[in-house]
């Protein structure tokens, strides 16, 4: 995530998902300005979807600042996120508890009132096998209590765990403090061992682990998870198993501007040591490998991103989020993206409230090959929203994407949502009446609206020429974009009738401006008008120069044996 600062990660696995909620950091903090939490997902560890904030200081009627490092948990249905906050009437610290139906949101006050109140921080949750669920926290010290099936209250006081040398590890040149435990515990179970991972010795802190034989020790220190690295002065751990491989989650201030207190969340893959130890590894540059490929023919939100440059992300009225506050040279990467034997079109939704601007779809790198460029009109307004599409040729494989944004000065658009339509490639061709061995032709390269097309003698000029574009979702069907005019071929009026006029006419994606190719023969096709399923004609089987086009009841297959003026040779499609 890069399009704003993130901290305090704590990943929970649903569904075959990681969803990851983090604290923000606001953009230029000198101190922890933390108003709100942050909520990501992702399947394969490398592309995350921004949900946004579905909770903030706002969720707390008795909140007054510092929305600090929670973690989250589902039971019975239901997703229960355990935070930090200030009282408002005290400006002490308080462990509030939000809860909502759904692992992104919304989430609202559980109780109304704070759940712990002792002037501790970092809350922890885990539900043992037995059912029985506990809640960690503290700095500067280690409490529990354990949660109630409602996951909303707990059953006697809270307990203070001893932080013992043998614990926690042994801290030099501070008496007040003789452990390495700071803050920020993380609690978990693996195999019958409870592990009890912390951050360790302020400032700069590294992370550490103990481990336990049961949910409340006694604990026995078990050394350096991350050494202290990364231009943070704080780090705050979470660690999941997730599709098969083990996942450490942390932070650092590695994006421009970032530091102690403009921090980013990163990820590792690491694996345990037979004993069930955990490897000492440090902070990279590349992170955790990408589990599997992303499909790039369902529908892929916007705002999916392995990393992204220039963009922001904001709430959608469409629901969800979009990309947002797009300039030229922006774009989002994403990783691993499986086109397989090939892709045709790509579909986005988009808004503009100026004059739009440019999709460019590049492999491999933001200036990689060109597979495909879709225009964005204006549409009157930022959440106004059309979609577009646009031809693709070339991507096969699978390679990162990158959606690359082009335009003039100022904001250009906003992004939704895009897909790919595969097994049908976009591409371009002269349209021969094989009855008479005449083009297709745009007469005079006309530009205007309402020209009827007509047969002539075939040259090298871009008004015989067409962009076959296909239409999204639906098979050999295909709009035609004439090379000369950027007009599209289109049925007069919408007309059913026979012999209604082929022209051309503005764009607009109507089915009077689809048409599905019938083959006939290896290269040679009928063309029938998708609204209204008649074929392109040559009026009068005419063998003239000149002779009109319009449509007609398409032949049957038998009498196209001898009757060719619906029959139509593409020699550029493959």
């Amino acid at each position: 995530m890069q399009h704003i600062y993130t901290a305090d990660p704590a990943p929970l696995v649903h569904n075959g998902r990681v969803y990851l909620y983090t604290g923000h950091d606001e953009d230029g903090s000198t101190s922890f300005v933390m108003k709100d939490w942050r909520v990501w997902s992702s399947a394969d560890m490398v592309n995350w979807t921004d949900h946004g904030s579905p909770m903030s200081l706002n969720t707390f009627s008795w909140a007054g600042a510092n929305a600090w490092a929670g973690q989250a948990v589902e039971r019975g249905g239901k997703f229960y996120w355990y935070v930090p906050v200030s009282v408002r009437a005290t400006g002490q610290f308080a462990i509030g508890v939000a809860v909502s139906d759904s692992p992104t949101g919304p989430f609202r006050d559980a109780l109304g009132h704070p759940l712990v109140e002792n002037s501790e921080i970092d809350p922890t949750v885990f539900i043992d096998d037995d059912g029985q669920a506990y809640l960690y926290y503290g700095n500067p010290n280690l409490w529990y209590v354990r949660l109630n099936a409602d996951m909303i209250s707990y059953s006697g006081s809270p307990t203070q765990i001893p932080l013992t040398t043998a614990g926690f590890g042994t801290r030099t040149g501070d008496a007040t403090r003789p452990t390495l435990y700071e803050e920020g515990p993380w609690f978990y179970k693996r195999n019958g061992l409870y592990y009890m991972v912390f951050a360790a010795k302020c400032c700069s802190e590294f992370i550490g682990y103990s481990t336990s034989p049961g949910p409340t020790g006694p604990w026995t220190y078990r050394g350096t998870i991350m050494p202290s690295e990364g231009s943070s002065f704080t780090n705050h751990a979470g660690v999941i198993d997730f599709n098969g491989g083990s996942y450490f989650f942390y932070h650092n201030g590695a994006l421009p501007g970032g530091g102690g207190f403009t921090r980013s969340v990163a990820v590792e893959k690491f694996s345990y040591n037979a004993d069930g130890s955990i490897p000492t590894f440090n902070m990279t540059t590349a992170g955790a490998p990408q589990v599997g490929t992303l499909d790039p023919y369902v529908r892929q939100e916007a705002e999916t991103i392995a990393w992204g440059s220039g963009i922001e992300t904001e709430p959608s009225s469409e629901g969800g989020m979009n990309v947002s506050w797009i300039e030229n040279g922006d774009y989002v990467k994403v990783k691993g993206v499986a086109f397989g034997a090939g892709a045709g079109s790509f579909t986005t939704r988009v808004a503009s409230n100026t004059s739009g601007g440019r999709v460019e779809l590049h492999l491999d790198s933001p200036t990689g090959p060109t597979v495909g460029t879709c225009t964005v009109s204006g549409t009157g307004g930022w959440q106004t929203w059309s979609t577009v599409s646009c031809p693709v040729t070339g991507a096969t494989g699978t390679h990162d994407l990158y959606l690359s944004f082009a335009g003039g000065s100022g904001y250009l658009f906003n992004m939704n949502w895009w897909q790919f339509t595969a097994g049908q490639p976009a591409f371009s061709s002269t349209a021969v009446a094989q009855h008479s061995g005449y083009c297709l032709d745009d007469p005079n390269q006309s530009t205007a609206d309402g020209t009827q097309y007509r047969q002539y003698t075939c040259g090298a000029g871009a008004e015989q020429r067409f962009d076959f574009r296909p239409v999204p979702g639906v098979a050999d069907t295909y709009s035609l974009v004439n090379r000369s005019s950027g007009k599209c071929l289109d049925i007069a009026g919408i007309s059913t009738a026979d012999g209604a006029a082929v022209h051309q006419w503005t764009c607009h994606g109507g089915t009077n401006q689809q048409f599905t190719l019938r083959q006939v023969a290896a290269n040679d096709y009928q063309l029938a008008a998708v609204h209204s399923g008649k074929c392109v004609d040559v009026s009068g089987i005419s063998t003239a120069v000149g002779a009109l086009v319009h449509q007609w009841t398409c032949d049957s297959a038998s009498a196209l044996a001898t009757k060719k003026n619906q029959v139509w040779r593409l020699t550029g499609k493959s």
